[in-house]
């Protein structure tokens, strides 16, 4: 019996394995980056209408649509099979140059969030513009010195390298997140002598594992960049990993933004400083309602000796009214009161009430028109 002949594939079949093992990670790569963008829509939505547009803003919505739209051209011509050769010696620089102004943006993200986290620090905004500067000079230097990978006809459309060296596009970029890393870190740290956490709040709390996720997915494409070695110029190895690199660093930096408490204009602020300030005037509270149709909600605040009035609760009040009255040196127990001055009288002092907040709701509810169907609550 005579031997068949061997089965010839075609060219976009017949792949070598480390091109075959680009496309299945370019596959991964789209992936995330259609994942992470569903994810993130009601976000985005939440934030488009949020008043105003700071910076970081303007940067969230430009990569959010970005992102997406440049690694979808780039799966399109190298998964295309009817692409040429020809057309990608006009398209090849495509990648390397939006994937550039990708990491300027996200980088810009990390410039603007340290330097706010340090209270607009002018040294820290020195080391991190300085860092920005290098990278971007470095990633429109590298670009010029990529190539066309000499694929067969149906493989597709890659960009690569001409030389080792051109690896430093990434190292710029590494090292700017290296430092982003490397002061979040540091702050967090700082804080603990003001307010002690345990460090998996403090990790949540501060994002220090969207910061630490840029910094080691960037080192990690940077070893591997270095590492391996190629089989030929043909073998698009070193690349591997560079558009995974350039989505992860995307999406966590877009939620370095969201995870910003309070107003973005000039990016935002600490996390402790908030809660430093909420907590660094601890008080007692006393808080009561009155009667349907009746005086507005006070706060008697022991400690502080303030009265806030909650007008937009209630409608105006047609019955009796609250007072706060603080006793001065006269005052024998020098505390602060509460008097209800109406139908009835009656004065909550300090001593009556114990740590934390009294809160006593007097609400009566109509359910129709009828007086014998009214309920009180």
């Amino acid at each position: 019996m005579a031997a068949l002949p061997p089965i010839q594939l075609p060219n976009e079949l017949n792949l070598p394995p480390h091109l075959s093992a680009h496309k299945y990670f370019l596959v991964c790569t789209l992936t995330v980056a259609a994942w992470d963008t569903l994810v993130l829509s009601p976000r985005t939505w939440r934030l488009w209408r949020s008043p105003g547009w700071p910076t970081l803003k303007i940067l969230f919505h430009a990569l959010r649509f970005f992102m997406p739209a440049e690694f979808i051209v780039v799966a399109v011509a190298f998964f295309d099979t009817k692409w040429t050769q020809a057309s990608c010696q006009k398209f090849y620089l495509f990648e390397p140059i939006c994937t550039a102004i990708l990491l300027a943006a996200t980088s810009a993200i990390h410039v603007i969030r340290i330097h706010a986290i340090y209270d607009k620090n002018r040294a820290i905004l020195a080391l991190m513009a300085g860092l920005f500067g290098v990278q971007v000079v470095v990633t429109a230097v590298s670009a010029a010195f990529y190539r066309s990978v000499p694929l067969l006809e149906g493989q597709g459309c890659i960009a690569g390298p001409r030389h080792a060296w051109v690896g430093i596009y990434w190292v710029s970029a590494t090292l700017l997140y290296a430092a982003s890393f490397g002061l979040a870190l540091m702050r967090s740290i700082d804080s603990l002598k003001a307010r002690p956490l345990s460090p998996w709040k403090l990790m949540l709390r501060d994002g220090l594992n969207l910061y630490g996720a840029i910094f080691f997915v960037n080192l990690a494409n940077v070893l591997f960049w270095f590492i391996i070695r190629p089989t030929g110029i043909d073998d698009p190895i070193r690349t591997i990993v560079t558009s995974m690199a350039a989505v992860l660093t995307t999406s966590m930096s877009l939620r370095i933004i969201l995870s910003v408490r309070g107003s973005l204009s000039h990016g935002g602020s600490f996390a402790l400083s908030n809660s430093s300030a909420a907590t660094s005037s601890r008080t007692t509270h006393v808080i009561s309602g009155g009667r349907s149709g009746g005086g507005p909600t006070n706060i008697s605040t022991h400690g502080a000796q303030h009265t806030y009035t909650l007008d937009e609760l209630r409608t105006k009040p047609e019955g009796g009214e609250w007072t706060h009255s603080s006793h001065g040196a006269g005052d024998p127990d020098g505390k602060s009161s509460v008097h209800v001055l109406g139908d009835e009288s009656h004065v909550v002092k300090s001593e009556d009430v114990g740590l934390g907040v009294k809160i006593t709701i007097d609400r009566e509810i109509g359910y129709d028109d009828h007086d014998h169907d009214r309920y009180k609550k």
